[in-house]
């Protein structure tokens, strides 16, 4: 009897509205409307299998809450960004003007990320970065309504200086290619080693995205440093492991780098790799219980190997979870929306992690070593870094 009083009264309600004009749409759609959450990654060219493996983490994050935001269903959007800057701007403002996005996930490139971060500032859209490590994102042009749950570039190597001087390096060489996200490994790298008593002989450094290194390897092999430590991914950074290999490099002098110069590269690298160390916030082989689900989970629902690509997608979809249900999916709340997701700890394949005050992962940064095509996890090389968030001013 109850509920068909309720029935009534509820009808009688809109009936009311109706006859006298008031914002049915209105009412019709808060009730039912769905969040709209806004892919603008790169599915096609170089990064394509990153942005992949971004939007599969998310979309596996949420299906395990019942594919609904603080009991909300989700309507998606997805822009192929193409890891282009000079597209980024349009990209963006097309979920956000055109599909009305309440949340904007990307993206995987530095310079696109930018044209990103313009059009959240500007409209205050809700953005997660899920990998560009750009520093100004969470430094001088922090924001509120953005964070990153990946790493700033300098993240890495910030934990690289300490695990090499105790290794007994004192003088090393650093080599990367001359642009945005070398120099800001290299600022990384500079701190942590100086600070831990090292110094550096020489800053070599070569055009993006060029791959001619021998020049380098023979002034590496005149200045006999104890070790080199690098910035290199993706296919430049198989040539250089290959290229330091066969200059006879690999068993004088050994190498290190931020973990990226062996993320996803080590079939192709082959055993030039052995004995390579690196700095990373993941590796495939943590022993952990969390991550082996996490492995299984992501192996069965998608028939490919997770990387840590997808473990950052994964806590992109686990940090908006979090921020969705303490305000029941009301979005629009944007005070208690961030003060959560500021508040939050993740849960995540990689170690629980929290956010900093300019919104960059406080997470451990794991020392890895190349065994057999493997990123094998020796120790922990930092514990909690956070990146220092220089210049950034929240409001």
């Amino acid at each position: 009897m109850t509920s068909r009083r309720l029935v009534l009264s509820r009808s009688a309600a809109v009936i009311g509205a109706a006859s006298t004009g008031l914002l049915l749409p209105q009412i019709v759609r808060a009730q039912s409307a769905k969040v709209r959450v806004g892919f603008m990654l790169p599915y096609t060219g170089t990064f394509a299998q990153l942005g992949v493996a971004i939007e599969n983490g998310v979309r596996m994050a949420l299906a395990e809450q019942g594919n609904k935001l603080g009991g909300r269903e989700i309507e998606w959007f997805k822009v192929d960004d193409e890891s282009e800057p000079s597209k980024g701007i349009e990209n963006a403002t097309r979920l956000v003007q055109r599909d009305k996005v309440d949340v904007l996930i990307g993206t995987v490139h530095s310079g696109v990320q930018m044209g990103i971060h313009k059009v959240a500032r500007d409209t205050g859209v809700l953005n997660i970065i899920p990998n560009a490590g750009v520093h100004a994102a969470t430094r001088a042009l922090c924001a509120p309504n953005v964070f990153r749950t990946s790493f700033s570039n300098a993240q890495p190597t910030l934990a690289l200086g300490k695990a090499m001087v105790d290794k007994g390096h004192k003088k090393a060489v650093w080599i990367t290619w001359k642009y945005a996200a070398g120099d800001d490994a290299y600022e990384g790298f500079k701190e942590s080693y100086t600070k831990a008593g090292g110094t550096i002989v020489k800053e070599l450094g070569l055009p993006f995205p060029n791959v001619e290194f021998q020049a380098l390897l023979t002034e590496i092999a005149a200045l006999k440093p104890d070790a080199v430590a690098c910035f290199f991914a993706g296919g430049g950074a198989v040539k250089f492991i290959r290229d330091y290999a066969a200059a006879g490099l690999k068993d004088k002098i050994p190498l290190y780098g931020s973990g990226f110069l062996t993320e996803g590269v080590l079939d192709a690298a082959g055993p030039a790799a052995d004995g390579i160390m690196t700095t990373m916030h993941y590796s495939d082989s943590l022993d952990t219980p969390r991550n082996k689900n996490f492995r299984l989970e992501y192996a069965k629902q998608f028939k490919m190997q997770p990387d840590v690509y997808a473990v950052q997608g994964y806590d992109s979809g686990l940090l908006l979870l979090q921020g969705a249900a303490a305000v029941k999916g009301d979005l629009s709340n944007k005070a208690a929306l961030y003060k959560a997701m500021e508040g939050a700890t993740i849960d995540s394949p990689r170690g629980k992690w929290t956010m900093s005050k300019s919104h960059n992962p406080v997470q451990d940064i794991y020392l890895r070593v190349v065994q057999n095509k493997e990123n094998k996890v020796v120790g922990v090389a930092a514990k909690a870094l956070a990146d220092p968030g220089t210049g950034c001013r929240m409001g």
